[in-house]
């Protein structure tokens, strides 16, 4: 029987653009922390989550908890995990775009690299470990956002005047509706995608508003729309300007925060609306079943707890009539995969997945980039996860990790830089 011997925990460092969004503006680079669990029959398993310090800190806090467990026994890990860290209410999540509990990221780190090491000791892909393939290919959508000239990394707000295609437009500036059409335009060129998702909460509502309309005239009825301004809405914002969307989105994504305003919303305009904001956990369904909050839950196996996690958050959402999605946030190949193998297994993808992967250059895995063929990504069919780590890209990273000083997401500071005093607000139009 195996047992788990060592654990590695490696923060990473990232090149990422300097894109938009309501909590300010991306840093040059994004951070993540691969984790690595090997047994004592030498069996590696890998996982990727968002990168913080003090999460880092929590996973080397909890290594001790873990040696010498089975990697198969992930109820008696979760237990252990939960008994030593306690529970996290949905308060912990923040006001940020982004979720900011510890918990959640430390045990869907450790079950993804323990799933990557049962499927490679019984054979099998992760997606048959969570019930096996629904489908070969799993669709993305595009991901768009308002941004400011810069390749990010060493350059930051520079450019690579050799850049090419979707490398050049990745660099080019976004800052208004005609920009913006130029990069889904570019973007969908390059990978394929068959739908399009807009980053919002940046401008005044009429700007982005006018950015979906151009979208629409440009790509025409049958590439599905959607914009997420990250809950910086008033009710009467979201209303006003949400009738002017109706008959162009396929949804609109946390128009406005909290479960009541967005119920209230969602009775006003009669359009599916999407959550990664005001549903995030199992604690938040009963009072979102009640309210009617949200058609479309929004999963993410780093948010909720894990792979498994999320297939019981997909039953639930059929109980209750909800649809259910993908959130993304910047990273690599191993979270993608993960992300993959779970839209594999799930009983139906009304709604393509988001994925940040287009921003990013770098990755960590043996043998480069996943390649996306007309939006989608086939499911991998090799054991476990189906990838490896690339170590010599590891030490790279972790070398950016070093080199850049940041330790913790601020897209508050980052904005800053062009924007002298600029302060986040939690609600803001």
């Amino acid at each position: 029987m195996s047992k788990i011997e060592e654990i590695h925990i490696t923060p990473i460092a990232i090149i990422d653009p300097p894109l938009l969004n309501a909590a300010g503006l991306h840093a040059p680079y994004a951070l993540r922390t691969i984790v690595e669990i090997v047994t004592d029959d030498r069996i590696s398993g890998i996982s990727e989550i968002p990168g913080n310090s003090d999460i880092d800190a929590a996973l080397e806090e909890a290594r001790a908890l873990l040696i010498g467990r089975d990697p198969f026994n992930l109820n008696v890990i979760r237990q252990v995990l939960s008994k030593h860290f306690g529970t996290e209410s949905a308060a912990a999540r923040g006001d940020a775009p982004w979720d900011q509990r510890k918990l959640v990221h430390i045990f869907s780190s450790v079950e993804v690299a323990c799933l990557d090491i049962i499927g490679k000791i019984t054979g099998r892909p992760v997606v048959d470990l969570l019930g096996g393939k629904m489908r070969d290919r799993v669709p993305f959508s595009a991901y768009l956002f308002y941004k400011y000239e810069g390749a990010g990394g060493p350059l930051e707000f520079g450019t690579d005047p050799g850049a090419t295609g979707w490398a050049a437009a990745r660099q080019a500036a976004a800052l208004d509706p005609e920009s913006i059409v130029a990069q889904a335009e570019a973007m969908c060129k390059e990978f394929g995608f068959q739908s399009i998702k807009l980053k919002g909460g940046v401008f005044e509502p009429r700007v982005e508003v006018d950015s979906m309309l151009a979208l629409y005239k440009a790509f025409g009825p049958d590439v599905p729309l959607r914009v997420d301004p990250n809950a910086i809405w008033e009710v009467e914002t979201a209303i006003r300007y949400g009738r002017e969307l109706k008959g162009i989105l396929e949804y609109l994504e946390d128009p406005v925060r909290g479960q009541e305003n967005m119920a209230k919303v969602r009775r006003e305009l009669g359009i599916p609306l999407a959550t990664n904001m005001c549903t995030t956990s199992f604690g938040d369904i009963p009072r979102s079943i009640e309210l009617g909050s949200e058609d479309i839950i929004l999963s993410d196996h780093h948010f909720w707890g894990g792979l498994q996690a999320s297939m019981t958050l997909s039953g639930i959402c059929q109980t209750f009539g909800r649809g259910l999605s993908m959130h993304s946030n910047s990273h690599l190949g191993i979270s993608l995969a993960a992300m993959v193998h779970l839209g594999g297994a799930l009983p139906g993808v009304p709604y393509a997945l988001d994925t940040h992967y287009p921003w990013q250059s770098d990755e960590v895995i043996v043998g480069g980039r996943i390649q996306f063929e007309e939006g989608s990504v086939k499911v991998p069919t090799g054991p476990g996860l189906g990838v490896e780590l690339d170590r010599e890209a590891l030490k790279k990273l972790h070398q950016n990790y070093l080199d850049c000083g940041l330790k913790k997401r601020d897209d508050e500071i980052e904005m800053q830089k062009k924007v002298p005093g600029w302060k986040f607000k939690a609600v803001r139009w």
